[in-house]
């Protein structure tokens, strides 16, 4: 079986997610394609960035949809790693990069990748998001029938069935790839506190339920479970693969992992190590080690 390997925010181990740097690695590792966020800037601009904030993994502060691209642009994006940049990878303010500069990257590649597009929700703009990501796509010369755009095969993800359903009217259901995670009231009540996080764990289960009732029901044509959902719920992967669905599985970063989904009979990795995946997956000497 060939399994493809998607790099996760690029190849976000060794350099800071989402840059110019990240994707450029995850490149010339011979990663089979890229995953990436996108959220709207203020001006509606497609950015790949994560986080719906800038705290994390920029110098900046604040919402990233209380922000303009031009804002956006005089943030440090790549030093909070403290990852040496090389040259040939841009310097700290090349590194942020809007969906349109990512996949200018990746049609200069010029094999054939896959882009996996992660829709993240709650959004200030709603299904926008959606309604922008599409009209841009087209824009560029998307095929809505291939899903295809050049050299490169496009698929959309998000854990929001909303955010499915709507993509479902707009793209080939075999390119949707509804995410699943089981839900940790502790991580959540750690985050929020005892009384918000009561209101958010019973959105977060609704939504779970809702999105395995959409993969059960063969809607998508992908399923994208973590890879802990995985080792939760084999069975019920098993069952997903037997019913013909891709399982595309995040994030999968060690020797035990990529093992235990090659023998499940998983198709899709994304891993934060695209070139340590790669040679697992041959059977080339690695170390399970992060």
């Amino acid at each position: 079986m060939k399994h493809l390997v998607f790099a996760h925010r690029g190849a976000s181990k060794q350099y800071a997610e989402h840059t110019r740097a990240a994707f450029l690695q995850a490149l010339a590792e011979g990663t089979d394609g890229v995953e990436c966020d996108v959220h709207l800037t203020e001006d509606l601009e497609l950015v790949c960035i994560h986080d719906p904030t800038l705290d994390r993994t920029s110098s900046g502060t604040g919402d990233v949809g209380d922000h303009t691209l031009r804002q956006l642009r005089e943030l440090d994006f790549a030093s909070w790693k403290g990852a040496n940049i090389p040259p040939q990878y841009g310097g700290v303010a090349d590194q942020l990069l809007t969906l349109e500069e990512l996949i200018e990257l990746l049609r200069g590649d010029g094999r054939e990748l896959e882009l996996a597009i992660e829709l993240k929700h709650p959004s200030p703009f709603g299904l926008k998001l959606e309604e922008r990501l599409i009209a841009f796509l087209m824009r560029e010369g998307y095929d809505p029938e291939t899903s295809r755009l050049a050299n490169l095969h496009i698929s959309f993800m998000s854990f929001n069935p909303d955010s499915v359903r709507h993509l479902l009217e707009r793209v080939p259901s075999d390119v949707v790839c509804q995410l699943v995670a089981d839900v940790h009231p502790e991580d959540v009540r750690e985050t929020l506190g005892p009384l918000t996080a009561a209101a958010v764990m019973n959105l977060l289960r609704r939504a779970l339920h809702e999105g395995e009732r959409i993969i059960a029901s063969g809607a998508v044509g992908i399923a994208g479970p973590g890879i802990e959902y995985v080792r939760a719920h084999p069975e019920r992967v098993k069952r997903w693969l037997a019913a013909g669905l891709r399982v595309r599985v995040w994030t999968v970063d060690t020797d035990d992992d990529v093992d235990f989904l090659r023998e499940l009979g998983v198709q899709e990795i994304t891993t934060n190590r695209p070139a340590h995946v790669l040679r697992r997956l041959k059977g080339e000497p690695t170390t399970g080690r992060l």
